[in-house]
Formats: C-alpha cells, sequence, structure tokens
C-alpha cells in the first residue's frame, strides 16, 4: 500500500463494503450502512431509513437528494459516480455529516452548501469540472481535517490557486491528477498540521523544496530528491 492510500484508509474515507441493494425498498428499516445506484425511481422510500449511518448512492438525482436529506444520523456519504443532482442545498439537512465524497456531479455549479454543513470533517471532490475555484471553502478552515479536490483517471482538474486554503488546519490535502494555474504551493506552509499531501506534479521542484524547508513533518512523494531524476518541472501557465 502507497502512502496516498495509507492516509486514504488512515482517514476513513474508505468504509467496509456495505450490502448492495437493488432498491430502497429492498433495504431493511435496522440497517445502518447500504449501498444503492439509482435505477429510474428506485431510490423511493430512502428517506424512511432512519436508521442509516453509512450510505453510498451513485448516479443520484435531484429527487433522489431528497430523500437523502431526510436521513438525519447519517455520518458517511458517498455519492458515487455519476451525481446528477444540480442542487447541493438539501444536504444542509445532515447535521451529522462528517464525511463527504462526491464522484463526477455533472451539473454542479455552485458547491457553497457544502460549507455549511455544521460537523464535515472530510470531504472529496473527484471530477468537478464546473469546480473553478476554492474560494466556497474559506468557512471549512478551521473544521476540515481531509480534503481532496481530484481529477478523474482520465481528465486533469485545473484549480487557479491554492490561497483560499491559506491558514487551513488540515492533516492531509489530495490534489490527484490536478494543474495549479499559478504553480503556488506557498499556501500550504501556512496549515501548520498538514502531514500528507498526495498530488500531482503541479508545481515546479524549487517549490515542492521550498515546502519541505518549511513543514519538517509534511509527508509527500515529490520531496524525494531521486525522484527527479526521471521527472522535469511542468510546464509554467500560459500568461493571458
Amino acid at each position: 500500500m502507497d502512502l496516498n492510500e495509507h492516509y486514504r484508509f488512515w482517514l476513513h474515507t474508505r468504509k467496509p463494503e456495505c450490502d448492495y441493494y437493488e432498491r430502497a425498498t429492498d433495504i431493511p428499516v435496522s440497517a445502518s450502512c447500504a449501498r444503492i445506484g439509482r435505477e429510474n425511481d428506485s431510490f423511493a422510500g430512502l428517506g424512511k431509513l432512519s436508521k442509516l449511518v453509512e450510505l453510498e448512492a451513485s448516479n443520484a438525482n435531484q429527487d433522489m437528494l431528497e430523500e437523502i436529506s431526510r436521513l438525519s444520523a447519517l455520518q458517511y456519504l458517498d455519492l458515487g459516480w455519476p451525481l446528477v443532482a444540480k442542487d447541493l442545498t438539501p444536504l444542509l439537512a445532515l447535521e451529522n455529516l462528517q464525511v463527504l465524497k462526491i464522484d463526477s456531479p455533472r451539473h454542479m455549479t455552485d458547491f457553497s452548501p457544502l460549507s455549511k454543513l455544521p460537523k464535515l470533517e472530510r470531504l472529496f471532490l473527484t471530477n468537478a469540472k464546473h469546480c473553478d475555484n476554492l474560494d466556497w471553502l474559506r468557512p471549512l478552515k478551521n473544521q476540515l481535517i481531509a480534503l481532496g479536490i481530484e481529477g478523474s483517471t482520465w481528465t486533469k482538474h485545473t484549480i487557479p490557486t491554492l490561497e483560499p486554503l491559506n491558514g487551513f488546519a488540515l492533516e492531509a490535502l489530495f490534489l490527484t491528477n490536478t494543474k495549479l494555474a499559478d504553480q503556488d504551493l506557498s499556501p500550504l506552509a501556512t496549515m501548520r498540521n498538514l502531514r500528507f499531501l498526495g498530488t500531482a506534479l503541479n508545481a515546479p521542484k524549487a517549490e515542492f523544496m521550498a515546502l519541505k524547508a518549511r513543514n519538517a513533518g509534511l509527508e509527500c512523494s515529490w520531496f524525494d530528491e531521486a525522484l527527479w531524476a526521471t521527472f522535469k518541472d511542468p510546464r509554467p501557465p500560459k500568461q493571458s
């Protein structure tokens, strides 16, 4: 297991396998954990399962998200590929939610409702094509323990700048398959709790070595001098 996977497990972003159900009505009312993928109205009745603490739900549309919003005991929610709902506001009802993973939100343009979840500690966004800045994360500065803003297997995600994360209390940050427009890692040096950085090669070697010098306790594969024997600095961003 590499460091990236080790930290994902340590942060409990991957839960033990839950049973998979074809329809919400098949899920026992006593179930605390379940997996379901939307097919037409297969999610109908999901909101009545008040014992659910962990839920993996794929292909969720707006109506399914409304059902999920009624699960007040939910602590772990994985909205798997793809999320086709357009509005995250219903999730504000999940006042006990601690872990949220969203994969490929196709139509989502406003992620700011997530910054109002009172107990959210671990947030992972994958292939969020319309998440074009990180400013909306600022209210979570002292709340998040782990954050992932990541591209998909085939598509890089461009992040304009990490400046909005200045001073965050993060312990781990994942930037897999990302491109950093300003190639500036200095905001990460202000994160005094940061212990792991899992990132694509999105800044020059000098930026990584400067970060290493400022945070001796931080682990990142790009701090290894030997690794740079086979890699070059990424191309600088195009000037507008």
